[in-house]
């Protein structure tokens, strides 16, 4: 049994609570450790080692940060197999796949922003005429809180804190309960790495009592949040009010538009990708297929085919293509929309079930899943599942796939499959999203924003923008 602590002014410390809440081995079902069941106590004392160590935080130099967190990502590098190992543990995932993707993408977050900073570069304006010059100030907020999800937990903590910490703020974070294992081990990886204490504060809890406390606390200057966009609406009617900066990145239900004329092979081998990477349990699937009527018929018996041959299986296995799902609880909620599907006269074509794995029977596992549906208005293709589910209709016309793509309340994401360029140019402009990838998935430059519209979220992350969230611009007018 491991039991977890908060990262608290640079020392792992007990819950003042002294309570403790169980954590979930999502491959077989068992609880293999706790972890701190915080409140406002324990964020206090975080915001405290936190306020403490913001002056000398905020005024030491770029080329002191970067080089912490330069040596942040060099042993994130050296202990990949350890990171990802409990980040499949925790997660479900196939210990593969956090190898290429969560803990790779986690270093890169420290080494891009730590690289960045060095070249964050604030305006000035000579005033012609007057004998006068303006120029701006990125000042650090000050103490930030910083709270991640379940589904990518290293990868999307360090997404946020990274910048954060780069641009001279310090940072009381909240990882996901469910997922708390590597923001633990994060904590020895940055004491190692020469981060002074106070810096980085880690606060182990549930989202409504630990992370409540963080947004509503008075001191806590904003909020960085990605996660549910109910659980986004809450902390906005809390941190609105009192005038915090607010960062929401929420959910998605995003469609993968795929014409006749695109590159078959190379799309339907990502489809496959997008469609059931980290067992769907990405914000960035493409969970509303929809394809051009004249290779409707091919692309279903070829995408379902290649569905079938995904191997679900037990998270260690270099064979596995589809872990375990994250929680009992959200696997009964995706189970629940396949029957729904089935109620709204949809079609499973694969999967659908749950599956036993010898030797880990009690574990969360589900088939990857295809339903063909017949409207675009049914709750599977309105409402977020986030599990391996997707759905696949035809479409005949560029306006009709386009009004489909855009009648939901998220706008996220979106993929287009097309070598037609005018074509391109007209949808990448329609598209209400945040992101179009074209002929490609999930290529990330880190430099470029990232972010939803609509119910999809506020704001943007990545890049410069992360830098702009994460300080304070101040004018500065001086005449001569």
């Amino acid at each position: 049994m491991i039991r977890i602590a908060n990262y608290i002014n640079g020392q792992y410390q007990a819950p003042l609570t002294n309570s403790y809440i169980p954590n979930y081995n999502p491959s077989d079902g068992a609880i293999y450790g706790d972890i701190p069941d915080s409140d406002a106590s324990d964020v206090q004392a975080a915001y405290k080692a936190a306020e403490t160590a913001f002056p000398e935080w905020s005024t030491s130099t770029l080329e002191e940060r970067s080089k912490i967190m330069l040596r942040i990502a060099e042993l994130l590098d050296e202990n990949l197999q350890k990171f990802a190992e409990a980040e499949s543990k925790d997660n479900g995932k196939p210990v593969s796949l956090a190898k290429v993707v969560d803990i790779p993408r986690a270093a890169s977050n420290f080494r891009f922003f730590g690289n960045a900073i060095t070249q964050f570069s604030s305006e000035s304006h000579e005033s012609t005429g007057l004998n006068a010059v303006n120029f701006t100030l990125r000042q650090p907020i000050g103490v930030v809180g910083c709270i991640s999800p379940w589904n990518l937990p290293l990868y999307l903590f360090t997404w946020k804190i990274a910048p954060a910490i780069a641009a001279g703020n310090c940072v009381v974070a909240k990882p996901s309960e469910v997922t708390p294992m590597t923001a633990y081990l994060l904590g020895e990886i940055c004491t190692q790495a020469g981060l002074p204490e106070g810096v980085l504060n880690i606060v182990h809890g549930l989202g409504g009592s630990t992370g409540q406390a963080i947004t509503e606390h008075p001191k806590i200057k904003a909020i960085s949040f990605t996660g549910g966009t109910a659980t986004g609406a809450h902390i906005a009617r809390i941190a609105a009010p009192m005038f915090k900066k607010l960062s929401l990145e929420l959910g998605g239900k995003n469609p993968n538009i795929i014409f006749a004329d695109c590159d078959y092979d190379d799309m339907l081998q990502t489809t496959v990708r997008s469609s059931f990477a980290n067992q769907g349990q990405i914000c960035l699937c493409g969970s509303r297929i929809f394809v051009e009527a004249s290779i409707y018929e091919k692309f279903k018996t070829d995408f379902v085919e290649k569905v079938n041959a995904l191997k679900v299986g037990h998270p260690s296995k270099e064979d596995t293509n589809i872990g375990a799902l994250v929680s009992k609880s959200h696997l009964e909620k995706v189970k629940s929309y396949i029957d729904i599907a089935k109620s709204e006269n949809g079609k499973v074509l694969a999967g659908g079930e749950e599956v036993t794995v010898d030797g880990f029977e009690n574990g969360y596992y589900l088939a990857p899943t295809v339903i063909e549906v017949s409207s675009d208005e049914c709750r599977v293709n309105q409402e977020e599942i986030f599990g391996p589910v997707v759905t696949i209709m035809p479409f005949t016309s560029e306006d009709e796939v386009l009004q489909m793509a855009n009648k939901v309340k998220y706008g996220l994401s979106a993929t287009l499959w097309t070598n037609n360029l005018k074509r391109t140019m007209r949808m990448s402009q329609s598209l209400q999203a945040g992101i179009v990838w074209v002929n490609t998935w999930m290529m990330r430059d880190l430099r470029t924003p990232f972010g939803g519209v609509k119910e999809s979220g506020v704001g943007r992350e990545g890049g410069f923008e992360a830098l702009r969230f994460f300080t304070e611009p101040k004018n500065v007018c001086i005449k001569y």
